[in-house]
């Protein structure tokens, strides 16, 4: 599958842009990213990501999950190469709430879980990411129709608000980008994550 298919195909399952598409298509890397210890994800943190990644995309019968299709390492070239200074913040400091919403609901860190306690912890981050998403996306909608009340009125430097990028999105990103652009990926086309997949037709819930 090439760049621009595996693209289009996550942003259709997650229902929402992919950040740094536009490096990743074009296979450039970021010049205003130095690297650094604090942009470079270690191989502590890609073992750690795969775990995450696999709760995900878990292995099934059929096919290897994203584990074994070395998601973590895939987030390492995204995250250095492709994300923003601001994202690459942003992710960073996604792992350790990741950790801490680990230990408040289980009492022990992800790599402690069981695969289910691993999994009843995504599905929370996933239905919190979800309520997130509605909300800004009313706010985002609310945005254009200030910046358009305000151009009506003469004042055509409105700054529309940003909402802000969830680091889980990132995760869940990343593992289904890494995963599709992987040989395993590419042989187990239709692949449904868990925790769920979006359907912009039909409220799902996980």
């Amino acid at each position: 599958m090439d760049r621009r298919t595996a693209i289009s195909r996550v942003a259709i399952i997650l229902g929402s842009t992919i950040i740094g598409a536009d490096l990743f298509i074009s296979g450039c890397k970021n010049e205003h990213v130095v690297e650094s210890p604090t942009t470079v994800l270690s191989e502590g943190q890609i073992a750690y990501l795969n775990e995450v990644a696999e709760t995900i995309l878990p292995k099934t019968a059929a096919s290897g999950g994203a584990k074994a299709a070395n998601a973590g390492a895939f987030m390492k070239i995204m995250v250095r190469d492709c994300y923003s200074t601001e994202n690459q913040k942003i992710f960073f400091a996604g792992l350790g709430k990741l950790e801490q919403s680990c230990e408040k609901m289980h009492g022990k860190g992800f790599l402690n879980c069981s695969p289910q306690e691993r999994q009843k912890l995504l599905i929370t981050l996933d239905a919190q990411l979800k309520e997130d998403k509605i909300k800004n996306d009313l706010m985002q909608q609310k945005e254009i129709e200030k910046e358009k009340a305000s151009q009506a009125s003469g004042k055509p430097n409105y700054i529309k608000k940003i909402p802000p990028t969830s680091y889980f999105a990132m995760i869940k990103q990343l593992t289904l980008l890494g995963y599709f652009t992987s040989e395993i990926g590419y042989k187990s086309m239709g692949y449904v994550s868990v925790p769920g997949h979006y359907d912009g037709n039909v409220t799902r819930s996980i």
